[in-house]
């Protein structure tokens, strides 16, 4: 049911589309169904061997691998993950999370996760913002693939310095060890679902996948929001 307050308000304040900026019809929200057309998507969960999996290749042992859309500087699009990471919109990692997870559906690979978890925030960082992009990208995941999060198994144990500017090599050691598995909270033998925002390097899932890798029989597949 239509709230009526909101319907009134809507006439003075229209909710807009983040990327066009055209007034959203009701059934929309946060991006119009012209842009979703739009959204430059790479379709990879439906190709093993594709280009994000290779990324990881030879670093971490990992199942499978994809990413919702390529992330180009200065594209509109790029507005998705500002608004998330540094907006305060929460909703919109939500709508891509279950735009993504509708496509994830078609791939029993993606379809037949045990457990979402979401690539934690330092308890600092936590703080500051307000809330974990990831997680928010997660829920929406989890909305569509009726899976289960968790937000226990995997900790944050060092508050690492930005990742901005450095070389492939100082990202790595820069993310080593800041991760931390809590030890019999996933069943041995579980398919997790690793869940980011932006892969650049994947120097951070890597250490987070080396973490995970401690749970007997584990399967760990990656997906992020967007790939640089």
């Amino acid at each position: 049911m239509k709230n009526p307050l909101h319907e009134v308000l809507n006439l003075f304040y229209p909710d807009l589309c983040i990327i066009c900026g055209e007034t959203l019809q009701s059934s929309e929200h946060q991006i119009c169904l012209a842009c979703i057309q739009q959204i430059p998507r790479t379709h990879f969960q439906s190709l093993v061997d594709n280009p994000v999996e290779k990324r990881f290749w030879g670093k971490v042992d990992i199942y499978r691998a994809t990413s919702f859309y390529y992330f180009h500087k200065g594209s509109p699009f790029q507005k998705l993950i500002h608004e998330l990471k540094y907006k305060g919109n929460k909703e919109i990692g939500e709508v891509m999370g279950r735009l993504a997870a509708l496509e994830m559906l078609e791939s029993p690979d993606f379809s037949s996760v045990d457990f979402i978890i979401p690539v934690p925030l330092h308890p600092k960082k936590l703080a500051l913002r307000g809330y974990n992009q990831s997680e928010c990208i997660a829920r929406g995941l989890s909305d569509i693939l009726r899976k289960p999060i968790d937000t226990h198994s995997l900790v944050r144990v060092m508050e690492n310095t930005t990742q901005t500017r450095k070389s492939v090599f100082e990202r790595f050691q820069n993310t080593s060890g800041i991760f931390e598995y809590k030890e019999g909270l996933v069943p041995d033998g579980s398919h997790l679902l690793l869940v980011d925002d932006v892969l650049t390097t994947g120097s951070t899932l890597e250490a987070a996948v080396t973490s995970l890798s401690a749970i007997p029989g584990v399967r760990i597949s990656i997906f992020t929001l967007a790939v640089a």
